[in-house]
């Protein structure tokens, strides 16, 4: 090998003092061509399959191979922090192009509107900017804790240092990878399996059951969907969720209290596998309750600004008295700020977001409020924008989080790549906006809308039936419930509501088998074993292992849903 290539090979492997720079020329042009890669694959498929896949670990595996090569600019890939950069922006590219740039704007489309388009496009990127820069400032807070769950966030840390440090504990993963990605070639919902692994069992527990309820209730002559169960369910949950983060920006002392609180069972776990001690040494959160209110409340001005934006774009202005305007500006900035957070909690515990679920919900109450037919395609398409790059962002910074944990001084360092990584999603962002703004014509004229945006408009056409709302009030009595009686740490209420929305077959059995499992490994792991401390040690070591179990079967799953772009093509 070339001395130089080997320094520089070498350079790359020690720790930096200084985190690496999103607009670095090698990570740049990485980043936006893996991002072209994103955004085409998330069209693709949403248009296609409805689904849109989490391609980070994809960008991870590229950034390391090219890191391999020996050239010895291109050896600079080999920084876990530069893949980290480059897989955050393709993820967010993926799904800012499929989630929040193209199903907005095919909502009008659907509808026969296409003069509407572009002026949703633009409501469409102002939500996709809001919606990412709220997750920017509250991430780590008490409400999106850093030691939260986010299961994907979590594969893509443990993909890119397998691939860095190999041993038993790439093995281990390549091994649940493997499974995870033959499971899901045979229809089996493995990234569940693997979710069950990660997160805090209580939340699990009642995601689980949501999954199972919702598969087998049609067997027993009772549609859960058709009758707005699940709907109502989220909407007494949501309600309740919404005054619990509020209750979270309160200024208050015992901090440390409430932060042990939040990590709950299976903390551990969703710390990842062999965290180091570096934030809680340094000053555990990054996030105070001043900082998290600040940036609700930044979101939700800004989600006003933007409501306002649409409206006159959209020609709503012309088309409602003032009052009925001023409402539905406030409906739009509420429901946008009130659907990244629903979709952003229910991400973080499970991994799966309801966004379609939620967006639906306001629908209802926009169709409950006689909102005319354009003015409501375009509430819906602005509130479709928010929460799934809100979601995505958190897991990128869960991962970054999980790779800068060795750092000293951890908390300077954990800021700055906290910044890059928000930099190199826009990047990210950028380039699906391109792609979108020129793609979206020829995929809409040869039928290819994605399938929710056809929901949305045959719901605003056909409109309600009667007692719709009422029945949905109805359940959202008890989804209140089961949400205040699990507090804002387990989120049970919001769980067990997305596992009855998103219902994949399946998924709810894995789910609980995989919490069955991980409590008796836990058992098995400290028989004989009688000194507290020793015990602790022994539970940490099962939920490390556990978590790298978890990891591989998501990333797994992730590169089949990647690999379904032939099935699309």
């Amino acid at each position: 090998m070339n001395p130089n290539t080997q320094a520089t090979a070498t350079a790359a492997d020690a720790p930096p003092r200084s985190h690496p720079r999103a607009f670095e020329p090698v990570t740049l042009v990485l980043t936006i061509v893996l991002s072209v890669l994103g955004a085409l694959i998330g069209i693709v498929l949403i248009t296609t399959l409805g689904v849109s896949p989490n391609t980070a670990v994809i960008g991870a595996l590229v950034a390391m191979l090219i890191g391999r090569i020996p050239i010895g600019v291109l050896a600079r890939m080999r920084s876990q922090h530069r893949q980290n950069l480059v897989q955050s922006a393709i993820s967010g590219s993926t799904f800012a192009a499929a989630n929040s740039l193209l199903t907005p704007i095919a909502v009008p489309f659907a509808l026969g509107r296409n003069d509407l388009v572009w002026p949703m496009l633009g409501g469409a990127v102002i939500g996709l900017a809001v919606d990412s820069w709220v997750l920017f400032r509250v991430f780590d807070s008490k409400l999106l804790p850093a030691t939260g769950s986010w299961p994907a966030g979590i594969a893509a840390a443990e993909t890119i240092k397998a691939g860095d440090t190999g041993g038993r504990k790439a093995a281990l993963l390549g091994v649940s990878a493997v499974v995870g990605f033959v499971g899901a070639l045979f229809k089996l919902p493995t990234s569940a399996a693997g979710v069950g692994f990660l997160g805090n069992i209580w939340a699990l527990a009642m995601f689980g059951i949501g999954l199972t309820i919702g598969q087998y209730a049609p067997d027993f002559g009772f549609d859960l969907g058709a009758r707005h169960v699940p709907h109502g369910l989220m909407i007494g949950a949501g309600l309740v969720a919404l005054v619990q983060a509020l209750l979270l920006m309160r200024t208050r002392k015992g901090g440390a209290a409430a932060a042990a609180g939040t990590k709950g069972a299976g903390t551990k776990a969703a710390s990842g596998a062999g965290a180091a001690a570096g934030p809680d040494a340094d000053g555990g959160r990054t996030v105070e309750a001043p900082q998290l209110r600040r940036g609700l409340l930044e979101g939700m001005a800004l989600f006003l600004c933007g409501a306002v934006v649409v409206a006159i774009g959209g020609g709503v202005v012309g088309g409602l008295s003032l009052p009925a305007l001023v409402g539905w500006v406030l409906l739009a900035g509420v429901a946008a700020i009130v659907h990244q957070l629903i979709v952003g909690l229910a991400a973080m515990h499970s991994g799966w977001f309801p966004a379609f679920a939620v967006t639906l919900i306001f629908l209802i109450i926009g169709l409950v409020l006689h909102i005319p037919t354009v003015p409501l395609a375009l509430l819906v398409g602005y509130t479709a924008s928010t929460g799934p790059a809100f979601a995505d962002l958190g897991y990128d910074f869960k991962a970054g989080w999980l790779l800068r944990r060795d750092a000293a001084p951890w908390r300077p360092f954990e800021l700055e790549g906290r910044r890059q990584q928000y930099l190199a999603q826009l990047v990210g962002f950028g380039v699906a906006l391109v792609v979108v703004a020129i793609a979206w014509k020829t995929f809409f004229s040869d039928g290819k809308v994605p399938p929710v945006a056809e929901v949305y408009v045959t719901t605003i056409k056909t409109g309600l039936e009667p007692g719709t709302m009422t029945t949905m009030l109805l359940w959202a009595i008890p989804g209140a419930l089961v949400q205040l009686l699990g507090g804002p740490s387990r989120q049970m209420g919001v769980l067990l509501a997305t596992g009855l929305l998103v219902a994949t077959p399946q998924a709810g059995w894995m789910v609980l088998g995989a919490l069955v499992v991980r409590q008796l490994y836990t058992r098995w792991r400290r028989r004989g074993v009688t000194d507290p401390a020793a015990r602790e040690e022994s539970d940490e070591q099962a939920e490390n292992d556990l978590s790298l179990v978890g990891a591989g079967l998501v990333a797994g799953s992730s590169l089949n849903d990647v690999g379904q772009l032939t099935k699309a093509l």
